[in-house]
């Protein structure tokens, strides 16, 4: 969809520059960007995280100060380090879809395919762009890709490849809350935390997820569908989520439940009659986080957007790039000192 092309038709020129500009404007910093093809959207933008500056809007990936890209199977995860490559701000991560399983075994080696996404995500850390192993977990609504013993076999394998690079985890978990989180306690030590995004999943679920202390919980459009959802919403905390668009797809609708929360919009147009400066109707992009974001403090019934904004961004860089938090402290703290400092100066001139 932002190469223009719908349902195999092309309606419109490639926009993904104006697509990134609208998001850097909106207040994206930083975006994870997916590339998974056979089936699924080839292009995909994932976790979101606002800088602190929300009146001018600007995300995780975007601002774009850095942006990551994560594949879907070990060719994906080898097109994602390349195009991590191309720009300094550009990030990925190395792993397999549980729609894509099926891959190990068919192979005819899974052990060297597992060897081949090891040697990848250590290729990736060593030029400074793997941040993340994933996308990875359980997907029972699509066993049609991938039978669930399969599915099984290869989450479980994955946290192996977590375990020797000491990576965090960008989880998949679509009806499939029990054995999800069975393999996730069994495999605790295993890795530093993760994220379950496009969370849909039950209140249980959530206790669940919750209950796993280096786990954060995303949310989305598809998270905030029915009065359901938002009730299952507000019992995370801010503190234990994070915000997506998973953009081209999972956009809040005008029948969601927290649609009346909804402020801010863009100007959109059919994809017959595009315009490089509107959003495209019917098609999700990452400048629409802000509208995830406005949900979820309206569901939650938080006033302090800013406020929040700053948790959620806090728990994406904690999970996926802690040096910022180490650099951000450090800073910090020679302010404070240097004002001790000069404080201790005015205090002997008196």
């Amino acid at each position: 969809m932002f190469r223009g092309i719908y349902h195999g038709k092309q309606c419109h020129a490639a926009d993904i520059p104006a697509v990134l500009a609208r998001a850097r404007a909106a207040g994206v910093d930083r975006i994870i960007i997916r590339c998974f093809a056979a089936g699924h959207s080839p292009f995909r933008f994932l976790f979101l995280a606002y800088g602190s500056d929300l009146v001018c809007l600007i995300s995780r990936f975007l601002g774009l100060v850095r942006r990551k890209v994560t594949g879907g199977s070990l060719k994906e995860s080898r097109e994602a380090l390349e195009i991590a490559e191309t720009d300094g701000r550009l990030f990925c991560m190395v792993g397999v879809h549980p729609t894509r399983c099926g891959e190990f075994e068919e192979s005819g080696d899974p052990e060297g395919h597992f060897q081949a996404l090891l040697a990848l995500a250590k290729e990736g850390i060593a030029k400074g762009k793997v941040v993340a192993v994933g996308e990875c977990g359980l997907d029972y609504d699509r066993l049609h890709f991938c039978p669930s013993d399969v599915q099984k076999k290869y989450f479980k394998k994955q946290f192996e490849l977590a375990e020797a690079v000491k990576l965090p985890m960008f989880l998949h978990m679509r009806a499939a809350g029990e054995d999800f989180c069975e393999i996730v306690s069994e495999n605790l030590h295993r890795f530093p935390g993760g994220v379950t995004h496009s969370f849909t999943g039950t209140s249980e679920d959530r206790d669940k997820l919750l209950s796993f202390e280096k786990m954060f919980i995303g949310i989305n459009g598809c998270s905030l569908k029915t009065s359901e959802n938002i009730e299952v919403l507000q019992g995370i905390p801010a503190e234990r989520m994070m915000i997506e668009t998973d953009s081209p797809y999972c956009d809040i609708k005008n029948t969601h439940a927290g649609i009346k929360f909804v402020k801010s919009v863009w100007p959109s147009k059919k994809k017959e009659k595009y315009e490089p400066d509107s959003t495209v109707k019917g098609r999700n992009e990452p400048c629409l986080v802000r509208q995830v974001l406005e949900v979820v403090a309206g569901c939650k019934g938080i006033a302090d957007i800013k406020g929040l904004s700053k948790t959620l961004y806090h728990n994406t860089c904690r999970l996926f790039f802690p040096q910022d938090l180490d650099a951000s402290a450090d800073a910090q703290l020679e302010s404070e000192l240097l004002s001790i400092g000069v404080c201790e100066k005015n205090s002997r001139r008196h």
